[in-house]
C-alpha cells in the first residue's frame, strides 16, 4: 500500500493495483484536479472541506469509469445531480475493483451540543488503513495505519492524542489540519512522513 496525501483529507491510496481517492474537498482542489488516473472515490460526509461536487464531476468526467462511495447525506446530493454512486453505511463491507472497503461510524463529531450532528462514515481499507472521517470512532478492530484528523472546530489536539492512544495504530499520520497552526498538530502523530508513506501489502 501507498499513501499520498495531496491536502487535508484529500488522499490516494495505491492498493491492489488500484487507486483511491478520499474527500476531494476545496482545500485540495488545485492538487485532486490533476489526477488522471484513479479507480474509486471514497466521501465521508457533505462538508465543503471533504467534498466539492464541481471537481468531483469533472474527475468523474476525465476518468471514466471512476466509482464513488459516500456516505447518505453525500448520496442524496449525488443522486440529484444524477452522479452514479454507492452508498455505505456503518457495518457494511464491500469488495470493489480487487480492493476491501468497510464502513464504520454514523454522525461527525460534535461541534457542539445545539447543533444537531450531521452523518459521517469513517472507511477501513484493505483491513490496513483506516480514515475515520470527521470523527473519532472506534472500529473496535486493529487499526494498523490510522490517518489521525488533527484540527478543527469540532476537536481538542488531546482529542486526537487520545483517539490514537486508544487505537494504537501502528503508525499514524495527521489529516484534517489545513487550518492548522503550522508544527502545532504534529505531536498527535507517530514520527512519520506525512505526506508520503509506502506500506508493504
Amino acid at each position: 500500500m501507498h499513501i499520498k496525501k495531496l491536502k487535508h483529507c484529500c488522499m490516494v491510496i495505491d492498493v491492489n493495483k488500484r487507486r483511491i481517492v478520499t474527500d476531494p474537498g476545496f482545500y485540495s482542489i488545485e492538487e485532486h484536479d490533476k489526477i488522471q488516473h484513479a479507480d474509486i472515490v471514497l466521501i465521508t460526509h457533505e462538508h465543503a472541506d471533504h467534498f466539492h461536487v464541481e471537481s468531483l464531476k469533472a474527475m468523474i468526467k476525465r476518468i471514466p469509469g471512476l466509482s464513488v462511495i459516500a456516505n447518505d447525506a453525500v448520496g442524496e446530493i449525488l443522486a440529484k445531480d444524477g452522479i452514479e454512486h454507492r452508498v455505505m453505511k456503518h457495518g457494511e463491507a464491500i469488495d470493489l475493483k480487487d480492493v476491501h472497503i468497510e464502513a464504520y461510524g454514523k454522525h461527525h463529531a460534535l461541534f457542539h451540543k445545539s447543533i444537531p450532528p450531521v452523518s459521517n462514515i469513517g472507511f477501513f481499507i484493505e483491513n490496513k488503513l483506516f480514515y475515520p472521517g470527521d470523527a473519532f470512532t472506534d472500529p473496535k478492530k486493529p487499526v494498523d495505519v490510522l490517518a489521525l484528523p488533527v484540527a478543527g472546530p469540532w476537536m481538542k489536539i488531546s482529542e486526537a492524542i487520545d483517539y490514537a492512544l486508544k487505537l494504537k495504530p501502528r503508525l499514524a499520520f495527521p489529516v484534517h489540519d489545513a487550518m492548522r497552526i503550522p508544527s502545532q498538530h504534529l505531536l498527535a502523530a507517530s514520527p512519520v512522513n506525512a505526506n508520503l508513506l509506502h506500506l508493504k501489502p
